[in-house]
C-alpha cells in the first residue's frame, strides 16, 4: 500500500517486521498478502518519544467563534412577526422588510467593547449589500428583550438573516476578526459576508450557524411556534427530507407538499421513530454536548418530537402566510461553475436486474501543471441506479485497484459536494488520472450512466494541505456464522521510515469514512491512552448500514499530537441473524463485491509543520 506520500503511516495489525520483503493485501487477490517483489529491506528508525503533555492548567480564556449545526442552533425557523425598536427608536416589525431578498437582523450594546469593535465592519456590509436588496437592523437587546427572545438572540454580537418568509438561514457571528481576550489586525473567516454571498447566488451556506462571543444575553422564552404544518412541520421536512423526497430526487418517493406527506405518514412515522431517517450512524454526543460533525443530519430532539406529534394529530395546515419560501435546488452544479469536468469517456450500460460487478474506469485529467482543489463535485446521471462512486487519484496506467491508495473524492446519495473552508484545498498532480470505481444498484429498468466530477481550483496554494490515509488491514478470514467478529487496524502520525526525522508532526483531523461491505455491523476510531488513561473516541457508528456510505466532517477539525496512534476497530456480522447477509455458511475474505468483505477507513487531515 502505497502512502508514502502521506504524513499518515499505516500498520496492519498483523505487523511486517522491517527485514522483511513488505506484503500488500491488494495485490495477490487472497486478501491475506503477497510479497511486493519491489521491496527492498530497510533498517528500522527508532520510533520518537512524543513530547509530555502540557500539565492541567485554566480553561483558555481567549474565545473565537465556533462552528455550529445548524439546526442545534436555531436555523431554519420561523421568527414570529415580532415588534421591534432599532437603536436609532425607529419602530417597526419584522414583516415590513418582506420585500428585502434578505434581512440582517445585528445585535448591537453600546456598552459592549466587541460591538464597538464589529461596528466599522457592519457599517461597510450594510453598504455593500444595501445594492443587491439586502436591508440591515440594529437592535440593542438588552434594551428590547422581547425583540431578542422572538429571534433567539444568545449574545451582543450575534447577527441573524432572515429570509422575506421570516426564517432563519443564518445565525452567527460577523467573522472571526475579535472574540473575547483577542483581536486580529485581519479576519480569517467572513462568516456573514460568505452566507450573505451563498444565499444570494440560491445556495445553502456552506457555514450556516457559528457562536458569537460577545455579552451574553438571557432574554425571556420566546412565545411557542405553532404546531401546524406550515409554520413547522414543512420547514423540518424541509431542512431534512426533501432533498431527496422530492420531485426528480433519488428517493423513491416525494415529501415536499402538505398531501404527500400525510399520505405517506404511516412510513414517514416509522423509519422517524426508528432513527433510519433521516440517514445518520454516528453515536449521539452526550447529553449537553453539541454535535461536532458539520454534516450530522440526525434530527433533533425537538424535531422529532414535533414530527411525530404532528403525524399521530389531526395534522392542521395552519396559515398559508406562515410557509416557508419552496426550497430550490441546483440543476446544475451545487459549487458553482466548475474549473474543470472530467467525465467518464463512455456511458456505462446498466441491468434491469441481478448484481453488478464494481466498475473501474481510469480517466486522464489531461493537467499540465500541479493544481489545488478547492471544491468538488461528484454527479452521476443515473442517480437513481449509483448506490455510490468513489474517485482515487493515481498515476496514468497504474494498475491498481485497490481501495487503499490516492482517495480523492466520493458520491453517495444526499452528499455529493465538498466544498472545503477558505485556506484549506486538496492537491491534483499534474501526472495523475482519475479512477472512477462505481457501484450499481439495478433497479428494473435498464439504463446508462456517465458519472462526472466538477472540480473548483484555488487561486493560490493554500495555508492547509488537505490529505487522505486509509487504515486497511486486509489480512482477514471473518467465519462461518460468527455474529460479531472484530478486525482492527491502526496508524500513526509520523511520516514512513525512509523519511527524514525532521518531518514529524503533529496533525488535525478533518473528517473520516468508513468503509464495509454487508456484512459490516459497527465501526469505531479511537485514540488510545498513555499511561493508563482510557482511549478517546473520535468517531463510533454503532450501526453500520452499506446502504449509506457517509462521510463524518468535523465542523471544528481535531488536533492530534505528533507520534500519536490512531486505532480503527469494526465489526461484522456473518450469521444468519443478519438479514443482509449473501451467505452465512461460508467464509469471509477482502475482496470488491459485496459478497466479500472490506476494512477501510478513510481519514482527511492536514499537517500542521
Amino acid at each position: 500500500m502505497r502512502v508514502a506520500a502521506l504524513l499518515l503511516t499505516v500498520a496492519l495489525v498483523t505487523a511486517v517486521p522491517a527485514d522483511e520483503p513488505r506484503r500488500n493485501p491488494f495485490r495477490d487477490g487472497t486478501g491475506k498478502g503477497g510479497v511486493d517483489p519491489t521491496a527492498k529491506p530497510v533498517t528500522p528508525r527508532p520510533t520518537p518519544t512524543p513530547s509530555p503533555a502540557p500539565a492541567p492548567s485554566a480553561p483558555d480564556l481567549k474565545t473565537a467563534p465556533k462552528v455550529r449545526r445548524a439546526v442545534d442552533h436555531r436555523v431554519g425557523v420561523l421568527v414570529a412577526d415580532a415588534p421591534f425598536t432599532d437603536r436609532a427608536g425607529k419602530t417597526g416589525k419584522l414583516s415590513d422588510f418582506r420585500d428585502k431578498a434578505y434581512l440582517v437582523v445585528a445585535m448591537t450594546d453600546p456598552g459592549c467593547p466587541l460591538c464597538q469593535k464589529f461596528a466599522p465592519a457592519l457599517a461597510r456590509l450594510e453598504k455593500e449589500y444595501a445594492a443587491k436588496n439586502v436591508a440591515f437592523l440594529f437592535v440593542n437587546p438588552l434594551a428590547d428583550e422581547k425583540f431578542a427572545a422572538a429571534v433567539g438572540a444568545t449574545s451582543t454580537t450575534e447577527v441573524v438573516v432572515l429570509d422575506p418568509a421570516r426564517t432563519v438561514v443564518y445565525r452567527g457571528a460577523v467573522s472571526d476578526q475579535y472574540g473575547l481576550g483577542y483581536s486580529l489586525d485581519a479576519p480569517r473567516y467572513n462568516y456573514l459576508a460568505a452566507a450573505l454571498d451563498h444565499l444570494l447566488a440560491g445556495r445553502v451556506p456552506k457555514v450556516a450557524a457559528t457562536t458569537a462571543p460577545g455579552c451574553e444575553i438571557s432574554p425571556p422564552a420566546a412565545p411557542p411556534t405553532p404546531l401546524t404544518y406550515h409554520a413547522r412541520v414543512e420547514r423540518i421536512v424541509q431542512q431534512n427530507c426533501v432533498e431527496c423526497h422530492r420531485a426528480g430526487g433519488t428517493a423513491p418517493f416525494a415529501l415536499d407538499t402538505y398531501e404527500q406527506l400525510a399520505a405517506r405518514r404511516g412510513a414517514v412515522k416509522r423509519a422517524v421513530t426508528d432513527k433510519v431517517m433521516p440517514p445518520w450512524y454516528a453515536a449521539a454526543p452526550a447529553a449537553g454536548e453539541h454535535t461536532p460533525w458539520m454534516n450530522d443530519r440526525s434530527l433533533t430532539t425537538a424535531d422529532r418530537s414535533d414530527l411525530l406529534a404532528w403525524l399521530d394529530g389531526d395534522r392542521p395546515k395552519g396559515n398559508p402566510a406562515d410557509a416557508p419560501r419552496p426550497r430550490s435546488f441546483e440543476t446544475g452544479w451545487s459549487i458553482g461553475k466548475p474549473d474543470m469536468i472530467i467525465e467518464l469517456p463512455r456511458a456505462v450500460p446498466i441491468k434491469a436486474e441481478g448484481v453488478m460487478p464494481y466498475v473501474n474506469i481510469m480517466v486522464p485529467t489531461g493537467l499540465t501543471e500541479d493544481k489545488w482543489v478547492a471544491a468538488l463535485e461528484v454527479q452521476p446521471t443515473a442517480r437513481q441506479v449509483t448506490h455510490h462512486a468513489l474517485v482515487f487519484a493515481a498515476k496514468p496506467g497504474d494498475p491498481t485497484k485497490g481501495e487503499g491508495d490516492g482517495f480523492f473524492a466520493a458520491y453517495a446519495p444526499g452528499a455529493v459536494a465538498l466544498v472545503y473552508p477558505e485556506g484549506y484545498a486538496k492537491k491534483l498532480s499534474k501526472d495523475a488520472a482519475l479512477r472512477f470505481q462505481l457501484h450499481y444498484t439495478p433497479n428494473g429498468t435498464a439504463t446508462e450512466d456517465r458519472t462526472r466530477i466538477g472540480l473548483v481550483f484555488a487561486k493560490a496554494p493554500p495555508r492547509h494541505e488537505a490529505r487522505v490515509a486509509a487504515l486497511v488491514n486486509g489480512r482477514f478470514e471473518i467465519p462461518p456464522g460468527d455474529p460479531n467478529y472484530k478486525i482492527e487496524s491502526d496508524a500513526k502520525f509520523f511520516p514512513p521510515r525512509l523519511m527524514q526525522p525532521a518531518w514529524y508532526t503533529p496533525a488535525r483531523i478533518l473528517a473520516f469514512f468508513p468503509h464495509a461491505h454487508v456484512r459490516g455491523k459497527a465501526m469505531k476510531f479511537e485514540l488510545p491512552g498513555e499511561g493508563g488513561a482510557p482511549s478517546r473516541t473520535l468517531l463510533e457508528v454503532p450501526r453500520y448500514d452499506f446502504n449509506w456510505q457517509l462521510e463524518y466532517r468535523y465542523a471544528e477539525p481535531v488536533p492530534v499530537p505528533a507520534v500519536t496512534q490512531l486505532k480503527y476497530t469494526a465489526w461484522y456480522d456473518n450469521s444468519r441473524g443478519n438479514p443482509a447477509n449473501p451467505d452465512p455458511t461460508v467464509p469471509v475474505r477482502w475482496g470488491p463485491q459485496t459478497f466479500n468483505e472490506m476494512h477501510l477507513g478513510y481519514v482527511e487531515f492536514v499537517a500542521d509543520r
